[in-house]
C-alpha cells in the first residue's frame, strides 16, 4: 500500500514542504530512503525501526521504500523521522489516510519513541498554508505558534501522535501572542548609564546608534571599549515584529535559540574571537550554516582587537555591509542569509605595549589592516527596513 504524509525540510533559513511517500510491498525485508537524503536522513531508518518496535507497533518485515519529494531538494536533518514513522503506520492501515491529509508532521524520534526538538521550527511554521495543521515537538510548538494562522499541536511521543491522528487522544493547540512578547520584553543586564566618563566615546556611539553607522574605537587597553560596545544594543531602537521574526529564524536554524525564547525581541550582540575562520564569520561549511554576520542580523557585530583578525576574514565583511545579506554558492545551489548589522570594531593605537608616550604613526601597517571600506557609513535600521518593504511590494 502507498501512503503520503506531509513534512518539511530546511534549505538555508527557509523551509520547504516535503511529500513523504511510503510504499510497502512484498519481497525480502529492505528499508531504503530515496529523494536526495543526507547521512542524517538515511540514518532515520534505524531510528524509526527502533521507535516503532519499542512503542508496541509492528514493524513490517517487507520491502519498504520511502521517497522524499521533490527529489531536487537536498534533505538535511532529523526532522523527517516522525513523518516516515507515521507513513509506515498509514501504509500498514493502522492510521487512516484521511486522518493525515493537511497535517504536517515534523520531529526527530529517539529509540524509545520520544519526539525530540528540531531546529528551524519558526521557518517551518511560515512554510505551512493557513488550512494546514502542524504537529511539532512540544519544545518547538511555542516557537512555531508565533506565526498567525497556523495551528500547532505539541507532540511528546510517537504513540501520542498516532492517537491524535486516530482521534483517540485529545490535544490542545499551542497559542502564542506576538503582542505579549513585545509588551513584556526581557530586562537588560547591561545599562548604558553604567558607563562613567568617556563622554566623547559615548556621544560617538549615540550618533552611530541613531544613524545606524559603523564605528571604529581606538584606545589603550582598559579604556572601556568593550564595555561601551556591549551596552550599545540597549540604546538601539526596539525591534519591529518583522525584524524579530527574521532574527529569530536565523538563530533557530543555527540552533542558537535558547530554551523558552520562542521570539527574540532584543537586538543581538555578537563578539567573535579574532581566531574565527571565514566560514565562522561569513557562513558556510560542509553543511552550510549562518555565520556571525547573520547571527548579528538586526543587531551589533563587535570585533575586538580587530587588527588581529586575518585579512581575508576582514575583507569578507565588505559584501554583507554593502548588500545586507550573504550569498553562499555551492555546486548544489545558492543560499542567501540576511546580514544587516552595525559593525563596531575596536583596536589599540599601537602594536607593542608602550610604557612611555606612544610614537606609533597614525598610518602604521597595524592600523591599515582594518579596511576603511568595511567601516563605510551604513543606513539606519528604520531606513533599511522601510526600503526592504518597498522592494517586497
Amino acid at each position: 500500500m502507498l501512503a503520503k504524509v506531509l513534512s518539511a525540510a530546511l534549505v538555508g533559513i527557509d523551509a520547504h514542504l516535503i511529500d513523504v511517500e511510503v510504499d510497502i510491498a512484498g519481497g525480502l525485508p529492505q528499508f531504503s530512503v530515496v529523494g536526495l537524503p543526507d547521512a542524517t536522513v538515511r540514518e532515520s531508518r534505524d531510528r524509526v525501526r527502533s521507535a516503532l518496535k519499542n512503542t508496541g507497533f509492528h514493524f513490517p518485515a517487507k520491502r519498504i521504500t520511502v521517497n522524499l519529494a521533490p527529489a531536487g531538494i537536498k534533505k538535511e536533518g532529523s526532522g523527517l523521522d516522525l513523518a516516515i514513522a507515521i507513513g509506515i503506520l498509514v501504509a500498514e492501515e493502522i492510521i487512516s489516510p484521511q486522518n493525515v491529509q493537511g497535517r504536517v508532521c515534523v520531529g526527530e524520534l529517539s529509540l524509545d519513541g520520544q519526539v525530540k526538538a528540531i531546529t528551524g521550527a519558526l521557518s517551518i511554521g511560515m512554510s505551512c498554508r493557513p488550512n494546514y495543521t502542524l504537529l511539532l515537538p512540544a519544545e518547538n510548538s511555542q516557537e512555531a505558534a508565533v506565526i498567525q494562522g497556523v495551528t500547532v499541536y505539541p507532540i511528546h511521543t510517537l504513540p501520542e501522535a498516532v492517537g491524535f491522528l486516530n482521534g483517540t487522544v485529545s490535544l490542545s493547540p499551542t497559542h502564542s501572542d506576538q503582542e505579549q512578547f513585545f509588551s513584556t520584553r526581557p530586562s537588560e543586564d547591561d545599562d548604558y548609564s553604567d558607563v562613567k566618563g568617556q563622554e566623547h566615546a559615548k556621544r560617538a556611539l549615540e550618533i552611530a546608534a541613531a544613524g545606524g553607522h559603523n564605528l571604529l574605537m581606538v584606545g589603550p587597553p582598559g579604556s572601556g571599549k568593550t564595555m561601551l560596545a556591549k551596552r550599545l544594543p540597549t540604546i538601539l531602537p526596539l525591534m519591529e515584529p518583522e525584524e524579530a521574526i527574521e532574527t529569530t529564524r536565523v538563530h533557530s536554524v543555527s540552533g542558537q535559540l535558547s530554551a523558552g525564547h520562542s521570539l527574540l525581541t532584543v537586538r543581538p550582540f555578537r563578539a567573535p574571537h579574532h581566531s574565527i575562520s571565514d566560514a565562522g564569520l561569513i557562513g558556510g561549511g560542509t553543511i552550510p550554516r549562518p555565520g556571525e554576520v547573520s547571527l548579528a542580523h538586526n543587531g551589533v557585530l563587535f570585533l575586538d582587537e580587530s587588527p588581529e583578525f586575518r585579512r581575508p576574514v576582514l575583507d569578507g565583511l565588505r559584501q554583507p555591509l554593502e548588500d545586507g545579506h550573504v550569498t553562499l554558492t555551492r555546486a548544489s545551489g545558492s543560499l542567501r542569509y540576511p546580514a544587516r548589522f552595525m559593525l563596531i570594531a575596536a583596536m589599540n593605537p599601537y602594536v607593542f605595549p608602550c610604557t612611555r608616550t606612544c610614537r606609533c604613526e597614525s598610518d602604521s601597517p597595524h592600523r591599515q589592516r582594518v579596511s576603511r571600506q568595511a567601516l563605510a557609513p551604513a543606513r539606519s535600521f528604520r531606513h533599511r527596513l522601510g526600503r526592504e518593504r518597498e522592494t517586497n511590494q
